[in-house]
């Protein structure tokens, strides 16, 4: 865990901390316990493995998620950032697009990327923007701010990413991220 450890925000390691004690306070088990529990369950697939733990054990989603990343950390892939972004922007299209976004929400001070399996993100105390690839070599960016002006649509509700990114914007290349986008991305790291 210490390659994803570098990449997440003071608050984000904060909560992840709060989790981890909430977890061994309300139930009684360290997170180990819980782990060794989970190695024990039946199933093999991750989203499986989730919904054992809750339905047989209690856990909610964040809690099941953790005991799950510490029960399997080679199969959750968060320890390898760098192997996450390459399987998910192994598309020459969109991989410029995520190039370009990446230079310009990294252009501030304070910026954290934090790579998912489905999307890469930009954080500073909080969430500000995400990007993820889309079929065709587009790519869909959310970003915190209003679904204001032309470009930007509300956003849907089953983005993964985060409810504060209220607003996203499809982008068909590289030359997408203009000057309008590095606003954007600005304002929504000054919010952030």
């Amino acid at each position: 865990m210490a390659k994803r450890d570098a990449n997440i925000t003071e608050r984000q390691a904060k909560w992840f901390a709060a989790v981890r004690e909430g977890l061994e306070r309300e139930t009684g088990k360290t997170l180990e316990q819980w782990a060794e529990i989970a190695r024990g369950c039946p199933e093999t697939a991750h989203r499986a493995r989730l919904e054992w733990l809750k339905a047989h054990h209690g856990l909610g989603q964040n809690r099941a998620s953790t005991v799950l990343d510490a029960a399997f950390p080679n199969e959750m892939g968060w320890d390898d950032p760098d192997a996450l972004r390459a399987a998910l922007w192994a598309d020459p299209a969109s991989r410029a697009i995520f190039e370009a976004v990446a230079a310009a929400a990294s252009a501030h001070d304070d910026v954290t990327e934090g790579q998912r399996k489905g999307y890469t993100a930009w954080s500073r105390k909080v969430k500000f923007a995400a990007v993820k690839p889309l079929k065709g070599g587009a790519a869909s960016l959310g970003l915190a701010v209003p679904p204001e002006g032309e470009r930007l649509a509300p956003r849907g509700k089953s983005e993964s990413w985060s409810d504060r990114l209220k607003s996203t914007v499809r982008l068909e290349g590289p030359q997408d991220v203009d000057a309008e986008i590095a606003a954007l991305l600005k304002r929504a790291y000054e919010a952030s």
